[in-house]
């Protein structure tokens, strides 16, 4: 048995969710999202060509990991039984634009790499703390899509003129 919040089915052990984008008609780089209720904007800055509306893409990789990893330490913390007053993370990540232009041959598009810092705060041990680190690395969603890789499948349609 299912069940739908929006336009995210639940079964008991899956979730499938969807996002629905397109580029602001007039615009180079102003894309508006929809992801159940909520609506956002996807914009580069200046220097990409944008008119910096919203944080770019990459950026919303990067907050997708972030909040996935705070979420998953607050989970993870719970299921383990630990206090966990606070988390706070960072992330950075270098892109060599040459590869998004294919200005470089053998460039990668993506991140060459991301850093990903975690303060923890609370009572718990070193020792409990370390054991919830490797629960987060094992079960946080985002971290996993991006560290082993997950298949895209697109298809294009061409609409009439």
């Amino acid at each position: 048995m299912s069940q739908t919040i929006d336009d995210t089915a639940i079964s008991p052990n899956r979730l499938t969710t969807s996002v629905t984008g397109a580029l602001k008609r007039g615009t180079a780089t102003e894309v508006t999202l929809s992801a159940r209720q909520h609506t956002f904007t996807i914009d580069e800055p200046a220097g990409l060509g944008g008119t910096d509306l919203g944080a770019n893409p990459v950026e919303h990789l990067l907050a997708a990991l972030a909040s996935c990893t705070v979420i998953t330490y607050q989970v993870w913390a719970e299921k383990l039984g630990l206090t966990l007053d606070g988390v706070d993370v960072a992330l950075t990540g270098d892109i060599d634009l040459n590869g998004f232009f294919g200005t470089g041959e053998g460039v990668r598009a993506g991140f060459q790499g991301i850093d990903l810092a975690v303060t923890l705060t609370g009572p718990e041990s070193d020792a409990s703390y370390r054991r919830l680190e490797e629960a987060v690395a094992t079960h946080c969603p985002v971290a996993d899509n991006l560290t082993n890789g997950v298949p895209v499948r697109t298809t294009l349609e061409l609409a009439p003129v």
